[in-house]
């Protein structure tokens, strides 16, 4: 009974230094404030690279979706697509049957390689079947439906992807004109906001 007296006794002094000890360090190095004017420096240049950040973002985001494109069935894209990006309030299905719809008007009104019935046949069909639906309809055919379709879509994104890094490219301009570095003013806006890589 002495020992366990003795034990919790010890235990209880082994606190309080602990906590004596922690107060001295506690008063001896107080945490650093951060320098209000360096912080709203670092804000205004993190600010310059709101822009390219964001068009970087989408870059990676059509990067992603050209491999979910070229990777998949055409009848699976759509839900390649949903799936991989579910928080995207984009109608992946929508959007596919509109590239095909303007693909397939080029083809028919402007180079006139291929009959207005086809372009019917596509705007009734569901995106998924219209590769089956032509090759039934028109046998003979010279061209692959597959590819023509896969094409339209392949060529969308990478237009996409050009764009955004076009917007990025002249970002970066922007902020050299500043006479600051890119990957400077892009390192304080990872710092900034508290971006790990």
């Amino acid at each position: 009974m002495a020992e366990k007296k003795a034990k919790l006794y010890l235990e209880l002094q082994m606190e309080e230094l602990k906590a004596a000890h922690a107060e001295e360090a506690g008063e001896e190095n107080p945490v650093p404030k951060k320098n209000s004017r360096d912080n709203s420096k670092n804000a205004g240049i993190a600010k310059m690279y709101e822009d390219a950040a964001e068009y970087e973002e989408d870059l990676k985001g059509f990067e992603e979706e050209l491999e979910i494109v070229n990777t998949n069935e055409l009848k699976d894209i759509a839900a390649s697509l949903i799936q991989k990006f579910p928080n995207e309030e984009r109608d992946y299905a929508q959007e596919l049957r509109t590239i095909l719809e303007m693909g397939w008007t080029h083809l028919v009104d402007v180079e006139k390689t291929h009959p207005k019935e086809q372009l019917a046949l596509i705007k009734e069909t569901e995106f998924g079947d219209v590769v089956e639906k032509l090759s039934a309809a028109y046998p003979d055919h010279t061209s692959d439906f597959e590819a023509d379709v896969r094409n339209f879509l392949v060529k969308r994104w990478e237009n996409l992807i050009a764009i955004k890094k076009e917007h990025i490219k002249q970002e970066l301009a922007e902020i050299k004109t500043t006479g600051l570095k890119p990957k400077y003013v892009k390192r304080v806006y990872e710092q900034f906001h508290g971006i790990v890589k």
